[in-house]
């Protein structure tokens, strides 16, 4: 059995899309593995998949495996990439779109420039949401690693991620530093890590070691984690230009009204590479 796909990236974060709602696939660990590797397999980041919805309020199932076949809760570059993928194959009309997420329920909007805008829903800080082991909400965690004192802000977008400020990213310890937190004891689920360097109140850059997957270009919810990170912590203002390895996105979050956490906004670029079928 043949299964047709579509290659796309998001700042050079790149995906695995397949169409799960007019062709059907098993999907196992070992089957993503296989054709997540560069050398013999397509070569992406996360598998995306497009499948029905499970409620009539929602258009589509979102649905994310990082490359080592584990399900993960949410992909902001991935997101943009599922906005443009099911307009250009035709499986619906609409400009905004609703798209059930192990997350929660995400809004993707086309605008007329290509770019793609999402709204990722609020971020949570509570230590349980995250999950993080700590007694309470905090904006500095002081962690040991390999015996040494480090401090981090920790906070979730769906899934979890932790922000380093770093002087300059080109020399951040990312290769190093980001496995030995990604598996820390103190996060049950492992964690998305962010390095990241302010250059003025509204301009940042990052590298996001990603969990499961290793440095990549680019991590939409990692760069809305770092971004939500530095203005809870007094260091941006939004909205927000954060360049990454791959390009730039810009990012909005006004902040915590009544204790409530405003959504966050992203908008950024979204590209098909290629159409291609493999053999299941």
């Amino acid at each position: 059995m043949m299964l047709r796909f579509t290659k796309m990236h998001g700042l050079g974060n790149d995906f695995m899309v397949i169409d799960l709602i007019t062709q059907r696939a098993r999907l196992t660990p070992e089957l993503i593995q296989r054709w997540a590797d560069r050398r013999f397999g397509i070569g992406f980041d996360q598998l995306l998949t497009v499948e029905p919805p499970r409620g009539p309020e929602m258009d589509f199932r979102y649905r994310i495996y990082n490359a080592d076949g584990g399900e993960v809760e949410n992909c902001g570059n991935g997101a943009r990439c599922f906005a443009r993928f099911v307009v250009d194959q035709q499986l619906t009309r609409k400009r905004e779109i609703r798209v059930e997420t192990a997350a929660g329920p995400l809004t993707l909007t086309l605008a007329d420039d290509g770019r793609v805008r999402v709204d990722m829903g609020q971020p949570r800080f509570e230590p349980e949401r995250i999950p993080l082991k700590a007694t309470q909400v905090a904006t500095a965690y002081e962690f040991e690693l390999n015996g040494q004192p480090i401090t981090l802000d920790a906070l979730s977008m769906g899934n979890p991620h932790a922000v380093i400020d770093v002087e300059n990213v080109d020399t951040a310890p990312v290769a190093t530093m980001g496995p030995a937190i990604e598996a820390h004891p103190r996060f049950p689920h492992r964690v998305n890590v962010g390095f990241l360097e302010v250059t003025d109140r509204h301009r940042a850059r990052l590298r996001v070691f990603e969990r499961g997957v290793g440095e990549t270009l680019a991590c939409g919810t990692g760069a809305c984690a770092a971004v939500v990170s530095g203005i809870r912590r007094g260091l941006l203002d939004t909205p927000v230009d954060i360049t990454l390895p791959g390009g730039a996105l810009t990012i909005e979050w006004a902040g915590e009204h009544n204790g409530a956490p405003a959504a966050v906004i992203m908008t950024g670029p979204a590209e098909r590479v290629f159409e291609g079928r493999i053999e299941l």
